[in-house]
């Protein structure tokens, strides 16, 4: 009797990058199924279910994204020096369908939740930038196909994210929590066993690690590092005030890198990272109003905006509080070709339009967008307000998070040394963090008294009504002071270009 033959990598030869590609891409849009199904009840399950107040499960929910947002600097270098890029990405998926699987585990029990958040956060750590990595390995010298293939996968993502946002919080009213941050689960295992399918797809494509023989103990290792990180993740969301600290910690650190990485730049290298600097300032501000979709926003439209939707008198189609933050991936569908296209064609005339540009526009838009919510609480002649000013609110934030947060990494590819990139990529990761965080401090300004979701809406929407009208006045300011620095931008812009031309 012989042993069944172990199946071995396509030669590379036989496999198209296309291929390759989709098996990245399918991974990819599952994972990211299952995250923003439980970002759109998570919330509201803390709030809801849990009886926890609105300033704790803000601050909790705020540590938990501020620990997802970081965790891929370290799941990067993991990737690239330790244990490869495929591997980590693996090991990633594998571990957030244990992390889903936790939170769907039928208990009211706050210790399961941190382990499960906890888990989360280090398998998006292990995830996150490696499969990204593994898309650029796979298109290594083709720039142009490159482009596309971002496109592609970003446009995954945001499929992927649209149809658990709105059908996690519709299977939570209907067969209850669990059975939703179930489904979160379910969606990794079907990722997971497209890539036992079509792995060989893949197997000549990762880093340098990948390519040597997996040493055991390293794995081990590597495991329980994994397992060591997920019980001071646990611990850190357990106790608001050193996750506080941690936060504090973080941006000092990410200071002291920018202040050592300048001291130790050549002069022709420092208008890159000073404009690299002032962006990354101005995406952390864009951060804190990024972070009211899923905190103030979601509790506002639990307590203060009818379900369902109407035009002209007739009823189209009824919404939980969860789903509105599917207006978010859906507007950046719609705007993405468009505006794509007029950055085409701006570029084909010489018209380009800077990045430093850009984040004002974006600014300008996250301004309008609590110009709607809070002129449409102003003046409510109703304390629940129409879903469809929702609708148009997210349209703007969603746009301004096109021109602002879709060129983040785009700022430290273009302005940063080589040398440099991947040690600054990860202190942009964890400077978003921080700003996560920050913006779950702002949503307490609209923190209601501890009634769960019971709030009187009379009573919730002078609340709302006084957090959007700070933050309207705040991205005014913003867009005031960005303005003003344009000039700033643009003399260090020209000296970066003509310092590396």
């Amino acid at each position: 009797m012989h042993a069944p033959a172990i199946p071995q990598p396509l030669a590379p030869s036989t496999v198209t990058r296309t291929q390759s590609f989709t098996v990245v891409l399918l991974i990819e849009l599952w994972e990211r199924f299952g995250y923003y199904g439980m970002q759109a009840i998570l919330l509201l399950f803390m709030v809801q279910q849990l009886g926890f107040s609105d300033a704790r499960s803000n601050l909790l929910w705020g540590a938990f994204a501020a620990l997802t947002y970081a965790a891929p600097a370290v799941g990067g270098w993991i990737g690239d020096r330790v244990l490869g890029s495929r591997r980590t990405m693996l090991l990633g998926a594998i571990t957030l369908t244990i992390g889903y699987l936790l939170m769907a585990w039928p208990t009211t029990g706050t210790v399961l939740l941190y382990a499960a958040m906890g888990t989360i956060s280090v398998g998006n750590g292990l995830f996150k930038s490696n499969a990204a990595n593994m898309v650029r390995r796979i298109y290594e010298g083709d720039d142009s196909r490159l482009d596309g293939a971002f496109t592609i996968y970003y446009m995954a993502v945001n499929v992927g994210s649209t149809v658990s946002i709105l059908l996690c919080p519709w299977l939570k009213d209907r067969y209850g929590w669990h059975v939703a941050f179930g489904m979160c689960c379910a969606g990794l295992v079907l990722g997971l066993v497209n890539y036992a399918i079509m792995h060989r797809r893949v197997d000549h494509i990762g880093s340098v690690p990948d390519g040597q023989p997996l040493r055991p103990a390293l794995l081990a290792a590597i495991i329980g590092g994994a397992l060591g990180a997920i019980v001071v993740v646990g611990f850190v969301l357990q106790h608001a005030a050193v996750a506080r600290a941690c936060v504090w910690l973080a941006g000092a650190a990410v200071v002291a890198i920018w202040i050592w990485t300048y001291a130790r730049s050549a002069a022709s290298e420092r208008p890159g990272l000073l404009m690299m600097y002032l962006l990354t300032v101005q995406s952390m501000v864009f951060f804190i109003f990024y972070q009211q979709m899923s905190t103030s926003l979601t509790l506002f439209a639990l307590r203060n905006v009818q379900l369902e939707f109407n035009l002209a008198g007739v009823a189209l189609f009824h919404w939980s509080a969860g789903q509105f933050q599917a207006l978010n991936p859906i507007w950046i569908m719609l705007a993405s070709p468009p505006l794509a296209l007029l950055y085409n064609r701006l570029g084909a005339t010489g018209r380009d339009v800077s990045l430093a540009t850009k984040f004002l526009l974006g600014f300008a838009c996250v301004a309008g967008g609590f110009l709607v919510w809070w002129l449409s609480c102003r003046f409510a002649t109703s304390p629940l307000i129409s879903p469809w000013v929702m609708v148009w609110g997210y349209g703007l934030l969603s746009l301004g998070e096109l021109l602002v947060s879709g060129l983040g990494l785009a700022v430290v590819a273009r302005y940063v040394p080589g040398r440099m990139s991947a040690f600054m990529m990860g202190a942009y990761f964890v400077s978003t963090g921080v700003a996560m965080y920050l913006g779950s401090a702002v949503a307490n300004l609209a923190a209601v008294p501890d009634l769960g979701g019971a709030a009187d809406p009379a009573q919730s929407l002078p609340i709302y009504t006084t957090l959007f009208f700070r933050l309207f006045l705040a991205a005014c300011v913003g867009t005031g002071l960005f303005a003003l620095l344009l000039p700033v931008s643009r003399k260090l812009d020209r000296a970066h270009n003509y310092a590396t031309a």
